[in-house]
């Protein structure tokens, strides 16, 4: 992967390009100190696959460069800034960000985002690359019906922005969380008045039959909402792990005051931070994970900072 790093600050970029040249996740073939002079046509030249790039800059900022950027970069981009701000986090991700990383930046988080979105632009090169042998061959990719155009409005967006507040962003369950979003949306304007929170195990069933389409049979339903429950789970506890770290190196974390006791019950919370202080927590720890108020409360904050329809 060749990726290309604009950042203010000249440490963040040296620091950056040192985690990818000593993780193996590519070649640094470019910076920037400022988002002027970044273009589609420049990337093109350098045959960029992935972008990082800084949200505050003195002269043009990351979501202008990344504004600029769009329909002229086929490349992944991933943005890196100590603005918490949910508005323009929500903002960068409606312009196409791939993630959206809060400084100070976390080694572990970074290696495993960069790691993530370089297999998933590594996939879409390759499926460039067989759509271009088949079309040498005369061989035309069966026609597939339309996507849904997304709203620029799409629940999606302050989904994003919540996990990354959670520290979510990278785990696998991520996509599902998402989905279930976008379900949820579905239910209630279908029913209206009449809508409830359905249970969860009824949430993954429609979620995977979405994901699967109308052709999967039973077992690879209940295979996949099994997949999906598990990957969920690991993400809730993650998010968990996050807020109960935050909360042991400062009680009054903003982030740890808003979203412990909300997402969780908050006698868990203090169990996790209890066994990250002695060391003895793992992923079979005592700790239980209450999985469908996460959910609730997920969509409840996304549909809060979505605002009016």
């Amino acid at each position: 992967m060749r990726f290309f790093i604009v950042d203010d600050d000249e440490a963040v970029r040296s620091m950056l390009a040192y985690l990818i040249e000593e993780e193996e996740l590519g070649s640094v073939v470019g910076e920037a100190e400022d988002g002027f002079g970044v273009d589609a046509g420049m990337l093109a030249m350098k045959a960029v696959d992935v972008l990082l790039i800084d949200l505050l800059m003195p002269i043009r900022d990351g979501i202008e460069t990344v504004r600029s950027l769009k329909g002229g970069f086929g490349g992944k981009i991933i943005m890196i800034s100590q603005v918490e701000s949910k508005e323009m986090i929500g903002a960068a991700y409606e312009m196409g960000i791939e993630y959206y990383i809060t400084k100070p930046i976390n080694r572990l988080e970074v290696i495993s985002i960069f790691r993530k979105v370089s297999e998933k632009r590594k996939l879409e090169l390759s499926i460039r690359e067989i759509e271009r042998s088949l079309s040498g061959l005369g061989i035309s990719r069966s026609e597939r019906p339309p996507e849904q155009t997304r709203s620029a409005r799409s629940i999606a967006g302050p989904g994003n922005v919540l996990l990354s507040e959670l520290g979510m962003i990278g785990e696998a369950g991520c996509k599902d969380l998402l989905g279930m979003l976008e379900a949820l949306e579905g239910m209630e304007q279908t029913t209206a008045a009449d809508w409830r929170f359905p249970p969860l195990q009824e949430l993954f069933a429609q979620t995977a039959a979405s994901k699967l389409g109308p052709d999967a049979g039973p077992d690879a339903l209940r295979k996949e909402i099994k997949a999906a429950e598990q990957r969920v789970r690991r993400s809730v506890g993650q998010a968990l792990n996050h807020l109960a770290s935050l909360g042991l190196t400062d009680y009054a974390n903003p982030k740890f005051e808003n979203y412990a006791s909300k997402f969780f019950e908050f006698s868990e919370v203090r169990k996790k931070m209890r066994e990250l202080e002695t060391g003895t927590g793992s992923d079979n720890s005592g700790v239980r994970l209450n999985v469908k108020k996460f959910v609730q409360v997920l969509y409840l904050e996304a549909k809060q900072m979505l605002g009016p329809q």
